[in-house]
């Protein structure tokens, strides 16, 4: 219900918004803005795109919950789509997204809405998710299978062979 509101609802108020500004300032004007906003909103979403990205790989890094930057990444793809959309009503709320304040303040809404009850990785391991895996000692369980080299070991890849090169 609520997705059909919103196809219903912004379609409106965009239209509504065209009218009202185009009557004030005239039809070149408004076409220029909404230009303006795609142009500019590109520019902002590249940068804060590559901010989020570096933050993901950090947490990945320093083995974080990757939650938050892969939320704040989801937030600015939906802020570009917003922003390549013409209209101004969409353009307000990507540019809004943009903003990382806005975004932790959703981002902890959309949280408090949200409960992960189960966390797996991989087929059957049944991992519970909790805030610290390592919480119960030093035990970690798992299942592994060897994996045997397709060709001789004690020969080195071209890969090692083109890095000696340098």
């Amino acid at each position: 219900m609520y997705l059909f509101l919103a196809f219903l609802l912004v379609p409106i108020i965009e239209i509504a918004l065209f009218i009202q500004v185009g009557g004030l300032i005239g039809l070149w004007p408004t076409l220029a803005i909404v230009v303006l906003t795609a142009v500019l909103g590109t520019v902002l979403v590249r940068t804060q795109g590559r901010m989020a990205l570096v933050n993901l790989q950090r947490s990945f890094a320093e083995l974080d919950d990757p939650t938050e930057p892969l939320a704040h990444g989801a937030m600015i793809l939906l802020s570009g789509a917003l922003l390549l959309t013409p209209g101004f009503f969409t353009d307000a709320i990507g540019f809004a997204l943009l903003v990382p304040g806005v975004r932790v303040a959703v981002f902890r809404y959309l949280k408090s809405k949200v409960t992960v009850a189960q966390f797996q990785m991989g087929p059957g391991t049944g991992f519970q998710s909790r805030q610290n895996p390592f919480e119960q000692g030093d035990i970690i369980d798992g299942e592994f299978s060897e994996v045997r080299p397709k060709k001789d070991p004690s020969k080195p890849s071209k890969w090692v062979e083109g890095a000696h090169q340098h």
